[in-house]
């Protein structure tokens, strides 16, 4: 790729910081960002790393959602570090001042764009695929087309949790926002209900419970992001229900997104 077409595609970053969590494998990472990059919240950006003994062009990508709201002056992304693998340790390994490439152009349509306004929103994910949703909740239009919103994050124990004390500081500003940590392997929603999947709450009534809110086509609008497992067998749990994605221009009840 010559220099020239190479600067029409991405963009040079510099890492400003590297977060790491309560889950070791867990990092946030925020870049400088790329003047004139747009986006929407719940879009996300290819990002770029060297090979060590590379060419000077990145030669590694990989998608990741945007954590932070387009009208941050930063972008912040969420890893989770698979010690295996090409990318994510390289990643987790950054340090403030190091390099990382962005793409110029944004991805995805898991936006609010995709719904009309109704009483509830759920957006649900697993793991890393809670990072579509942060922006949202900052962003003052979901609070315009919606008078809940039901945040479902499912992990295996309460140190993967990300983000808990923003998302927790949302709750107290704004009272439309239900937040609903999901524990695979520990008891969730103040010791009520066993460790359990998503799915599986789901299916035993224990998530609406648990939200105080009825989920149907009528009244709700619901995302999934995250394992291709959970997204798999929840949109076919809520199709069964009436739920179905928007298709040729016509609006949806029904958004999803793997993240893996």
């Amino acid at each position: 790729m010559s220099d020239s077409t190479a600067q029409d595609k991405y963009t040079q970053q510099t890492v400003l910081d590297v977060r790491a969590w309560q889950s070791p494998a867990l990092v946030s990472v925020q870049v400088t960002k790329p003047a004139g990059f747009e986006y929407l919240p719940g879009q996300f950006a290819r990002i770029g790393l060297q090979e060590p003994a590379g060419p000077t062009e990145p030669s590694l990508w990989r998608a990741y959602s945007m954590v932070s709201h387009p009208n941050e002056n930063l972008l912040e992304f969420l890893s989770v570090t698979v010690s295996d693998g090409l990318f994510s340790p390289k990643l987790a390994s950054l340090k403030p001042g190091d390099a990382l490439w962005v793409e110029k152009a944004p991805f995805g349509f898991l936006t609010l764009e995709r719904f009309s306004p109704a009483k509830t929103l759920w957006l649900v994910a697993t793991g890393t695929g809670l990072s579509a949703y942060l922006p949202m909740l900052k962003d003052p239009k979901v609070w315009q087309q919606f008078e809940k919103v039901v945040l479902v994050h499912g992990v295996r124990q309460t140190q993967e949790l990300t983000y808990k004390t923003d998302i927790e500081a949302i709750a107290c500003t704004n009272q439309g926002l239900i937040y609903l940590p999901i524990f695979s392997q520990a008891r969730w929603s103040d010791d009520q209900y066993p460790p359990s999947r998503i799915t599986t709450a789901y299916e035993f009534g224990q998530l609406e419970l648990a939200a105080g809110r009825a989920l149907n086509p009528e009244d709700s609008r619901i995302m999934l992001c995250g394992n291709p497992a959970m997204v798999s067998a929840m949109r076919a749990m809520l199709q069964e229900k009436g739920f179905a994605a928007g298709r040729r221009g016509n609006l949806g009840t029904l958004a999803v997104e793997n993240y893996w």
